[in-house]
Order: C-alpha cells, then structure tokens, then sequence
C-alpha cells in the first residue's frame, strides 16, 4: 500500500454532501452523500463499492464534474473545478472521462461503428487525411478488428461495444476514467478480458482509475485501495 505523499493526486474530493428536497407539500431535506473525502493518485486505482442506491454513481458524477454538489469541493491537480471556464474546462472534461454500465446506451444506434470514431477525432480536430490510421490504431489498441466499422452498436456483442466506448474515451487521452460497473453487464470470459485490459492501459498510459462495482472480486483484481459507501458515508477498508 501507498504512503501519503508519495504519487501525485490527481482527484481530490474535499467534504463532499449532497442533499436534496422531498415532498410536494411538506418539504424535507434527505441526505445523500455526507461530508466525503477521497483522493485518487495518478497511475492507481480506487475501488468504491456499495449497495444499489447507496449514491456511487451520483458521487461519480460529482467526481467528473456532471453533477454539483450540495456543499464541497472536487479539485484536479489541485485546482477546485468549480471556476474552471473556456480552455481549463475542455481540459478538466478531455482529461477526466466517464464510462457507464450500458455501452450500448453511450453510443448512437443509427451511426457506424466507424462514424463513432471519427466523431471524436473531428471533435480533436484530427486531419481527415489520419483518420484511417489513428481509427486502425485505436481498433488494435482494444483488440478489436476493423471488421466491425461498418456495423452499428446493435449488430455487435456488449463487450465489442464497451471496447469501442473505451477505444473513443482514449483517443481524449485521458489522465482519469471513471468506470461504473463496466463489466456487470458482460459474461464471465468477457469481463475477465475487459478488465485486463484495463490493467494493461493503466500501466502503459499511467492511466488513474476509480472503479464501482457491486462485485468484490471484480474490486479486489483492478483496486489499489477500497473504499464502501453506506447510508451516505465514506469508509475505507
């Protein structure tokens, strides 16, 4: 296990509480997270693990700047997100990435396999005349075939499509991904794959993981350290 202090934070989550209201006519505040901290270092992984609807995904969100919370504070290299504006906002977004559970869900059903890919590199402003090469690249890079580019999401297996998710989040080169429970939809064999994968990209790319998941063995194989989130708190075992 890490000592404090010896790698570099990249994702800091400072008194993190989120609340909200309930009820039409008798309004009532219902804690969901309470007073959170955590830090996850560059190059490792963090396992947060809990039963459903104990607020995971929600504090992920919160971690990846899609959500806001009640009250706290998520800084990036040190620097709280909140103000981030312009140029260090597409930064922060490119540089801290998030994957779900459905990656069917995450990609449009009418478009190509191939047009997903190329929408991001038009997005990175990617010269057309590389698009060929960098697609093949990052097909290899996921162990997919080129096979595929003219399917569309619904003509290809679950772990085809989260490898394609996962091959569009790397062409961001990103510092940090957020995994909700990528692999619990997948087989067994697949998952196996995904989650090697996975461990190869972080020690070639020094990539940071935050990984949820309802599945210890699935925690104990990719995490560094382990937190569980219960009735809105934080404990680290």
């Amino acid at each position: 296990m890490r000592q404090a202090g010896e790698m570099l934070a990249l994702l800091n989550a400072e008194g993190i509480s989120l609340e909200h209201e309930q009820g039409l006519i008798f309004k009532k505040r219902r804690s969901i997270l309470k007073d959170i901290s955590m830090e996850l270092v560059e190059g490792e992984t963090l396992g947060l693990m809990g039963v459903s609807g104990s607020g995971k995904t929600t504090l992920a969100k919160i971690m990846a700047g899609l959500e806001h919370p009640s009250s706290g504070i998520v800084s990036f290299q040190g620097k709280d997100i909140r103000p981030l504006s312009g140029k260090e906002y597409l930064d922060f977004r490119r540089s801290v990435q998030m994957i779900f559970q459905d990656p069917e869900g995450s990609l449009n059903p009418r478009k190509s396999i191939e047009g997903s890919i190329h929408e991001v590199l038009g997005l990175l402003r990617i010269p057309k005349r590389h698009w060929r090469a960098r697609t093949s690249d990052i097909l290899n890079t996921v162990g997919l075939s080129e096979e595929l580019l003219c399917r569309c999401p619904g003509q290809v297996s679950g772990g085809q499509n989260q490898r394609i998710v996962l091959a569009r989040v790397l062409l961001l080169n990103p510092k940090v991904m957020i995994l909700d429970e990528p692999t619990s939809a997948l087989d067994l064999s697949v998952q196996a794959y995904i989650l090697t994968l996975l461990k190869k990209l972080q020690k070639e790319r020094g990539l940071s993981y935050l990984l949820i998941s309802h599945q210890a063995d699935v925690v104990r194989f990719m995490a560094h350290e382990v937190y569980v989130l219960g009735e809105g708190r934080l404990k680290r075992v």
